[in-house]
């Protein structure tokens, strides 16, 4: 059977920008053009020419790209020809193959936010669709506000569609602007569009994620026979996100009926990089990837339970919906003291242990886990500081180096412009090699700022260990966490530390103490030693 072609639009440099927090540079607007190009997505919007200096710079230096690469912008305004509007010009300006024009379509804006008649508004679309077309650039019209539109007036909602489809609109958008409209409503007026004469094969659907129905809506709308879909990575956008993009390629290239009746431009082969590319936006952003994320999450093939761990044992498809490696990830079976002895061993296995079944080894592991949580400590996301406490158990972790003393002291003082400023300084004492070495920080970056305690002793504990220096010189912190696990008087502290090497791993430790600095020191001494174990460190003569 003939699959038919459904083509993917990415919205992230435009409508992904909208996200509260979120400003792009024009090289990360780069990379995130290229990553998308990459993975095989057929449209990329790159932003609104003329808008700001950063969408502006982003078009006058445009990255080359298989995708076809789309300007933004808005109809012309009311009382001026197309050609003579300088907004528009501005957008037509940036030399893109595809320009995207949003109008209204709902009655009650055209009346009450631009202030103009119905008429005059479907005249704007119509003039402004065909100039585009004219100037030989493929013209896409996104209908905003449409299902509310069409709801509260059907037959003006449909004329503006009809001005757009006209005047050679090669695409003509659904939006879902304000996100409210549920997927049943989606699929229901998406198929009353094309039976009013709206061809499906020109049809596309924008969706926004204030019910949670964003991707939900998109595959109703294609199921009723629209065939672009527009999204975002990992689903960014304004208020609630725009269509999780990420998730939706994996569904129409995996599941039924999507995957036999639909082709997309992402293959099979570049469907493994998208879990790359979703952790490469939150780097970006500089914020931790959500690891409950459908198909790239970190925990999106995690399996805590022990009878869960004793399935996938035997045949991963019990608990599991695809293949993780489809989408490059990978499949975690954490410790906790919900854990049984299958959990166990398959982590072990993971991690290049062998033990044997009935081992009494496995049952002072999981005791030694279940004790250590009941103080505080995590092993479901402290994966690093889990194999270091099974070696441990098992007589199988050198011991590279030993911490003799450290201090950290914390001072408030006037700096050279007479402001009060934080110092902290730490001191750390190491046995390695048979040698004590003593080493001390500040936590004052290059700019002049206090990055606190923690930072000072990361780095007086990495500043020498001898023979392992070289070893970790291409290791550095991306994340700190900080969890009060009891209350009161007696609060204790659990610190989770992320940390990344130049071979691209990552790992996590967990660290637990009624003091926040002495929690902090453990975990960063776990993630020093997991990286020495890792990369094939022996025992100095720390003893």
């Amino acid at each position: 059977m003939t699959r038919e072609r459904l083509y993917l639009y990415d919205t992230t440099l435009r409508d992904g920008q909208q996200t509260q927090g979120v400003s792009f540079s024009t090289p990360e607007k780069r990379k995130i053009a290229e990553t998308l190009d990459a993975l095989g997505v057929d449209y990329i919007e790159g932003g609104w020419p003329g808008a700001n200096p950063t969408d502006s710079a982003f078009f006058e230096d445009a990255p080359q790209t298989r995708a076809m690469l789309t300007a933004f912008g808005m109809t012309k305004r009311a009382g001026r020809s197309a050609q003579n509007d300088e907004v528009l010009a501005a957008v037509l300006n940036a030399g893109t193959r595809a320009v995207c024009l949003v109008g209204k379509t709902y009655d009650f804006h055209v009346e009450t936010a631009l202030g103009i008649t119905l008429d005059e508004n479907v005249e704007n679309i119509a003039k402004s669709v065909a100039h585009v077309v004219a100037e030989g650039r493929e013209a896409l019209f996104d209908a905003e506000h449409f299902f509310d539109g069409w709801k509260a007036n059907r037959a003006y909602a449909l004329e503006t569609l009809r001005a757009a489809h006209d005047a050679g609109a090669r695409w003509i958008v659904l939006c879902d602007t304000n996100g409210g409209t549920l997927p049943e409503e989606v699929g229901r007026i998406t198929a009353e569009v094309i039976a009013e004469g709206i061809p499906g094969e020109r049809l596309g659907i924008h969706t926004h994620n204030d019910t949670e129905n964003a991707v939900a809506g998109s595959l109703a709308a294609v199921s009723a026979g629209a065939r672009q879909v527009q999204g975002t990575l990992n689903g960014l956008g304004e208020r609630c996100g725009n269509a999780n993009l990420t998730t939706l390629i994996a569904t129409l290239l995996l599941k039924e009926p999507y995957a036999s009746r639909y082709s997309i431009g992402v293959s099979h082969a570049s469907l493994k990089k998208l879990t790359q590319a979703s952790r490469m936006l939150d780097e970006i952003l500089n914020r931790v990837p959500m690891k409950q994320a459908p198909y790239v999450g970190a925990s999106a093939f995690a399996h805590k339970a022990g009878l869960h761990a004793s399935a996938i044992l035997k045949d991963p498809t019990t608990y599991e919906h695809i293949d993780p490696g489809l989408v490059g990830n990978a499949r975690v079976i954490p410790m906790s003291n919900q854990a049984g002895q299958s959990n166990l061993r398959r982590r072990l296995a993971e991690a290049g242990i062998t033990v044997d079944k009935g081992d009494p080894a496995l049952a002072r592991i999981l005791e030694e886990i279940k004790l250590r949580e009941d103080r505080g400590y995590t092993y479901d996301s402290a994966q690093a500081s889990f194999e270091l406490l099974a070696r441990r158990e098992l007589g199988q972790l050198p011991q590279f180096f030993e911490v003799k003393r450290y201090k950290v002291t914390v001072e408030r003082r006037k700096n050279k412009y007479d402001q009060m400023v934080s110092l902290s300084e730490a001191v750390v004492v190491v046995k390695v090699d048979g040698e004590k070495k003593l080493s001390v920080s500040e936590s004052m970056d290059s700019q002049g700022n206090d990055r606190g305690p923690v930072n000072a002793l990361a780095k007086a504990l990495a500043k020498d260990l001898g023979s392992y220096q070289q070893a970790i010189d291409d290791m550095r912190l991306v994340d700190f966490k900080v969890r009060i696990t009891q209350g009161g008087t007696e609060a204790v502290t659990r610190v989770i530390i992320d940390s990344e090497d130049g071979q691209g791993r990552r790992w996590s430790t967990v660290g637990v103490s009624a003091n926040i600095v002495d929690a902090s020191f453990e975990a960063l001494l776990d993630a020093i030693t997991w990286k020495l174990l890792r990369d094939g460190g022996s025992a100095g003569g720390a003893a």
